[in-house]
């Protein structure tokens, strides 16, 4: 065999490995990651206490003094 083939041979079964290790690493990257939280982010202007409710919320009550909040804007 022909050293020219023999050598791109190698070159393919080396590119063919680093493409399946970039393959498995990306695929446990998303496997692992978390999801995003769709939760809203509150701050009570009474008792200062910060706290989350659901997305679909515009103005939550505030689990520590009951004052009526709005979501915070980032």
């Amino acid at each position: 065999m022909p050293i020219e083939k023999l050598i791109f041979i190698y070159l393919l079964a080396i590119l063919g490995a680093v493409g399946g290790v970039a393959t498995l690493t990306e695929m446990r990257k998303r496997r692992f990651r978390a999801d995003p939280n769709k939760d809203r982010v509150f701050r009570c202007e009474k008792c200062s206490f910060v706290y989350t409710d659901d997305a679909d919320v515009d103005r939550s009550r505030c689990s520590q003094c009951g004052e009526l909040n709005n979501a915070i804007e980032f």
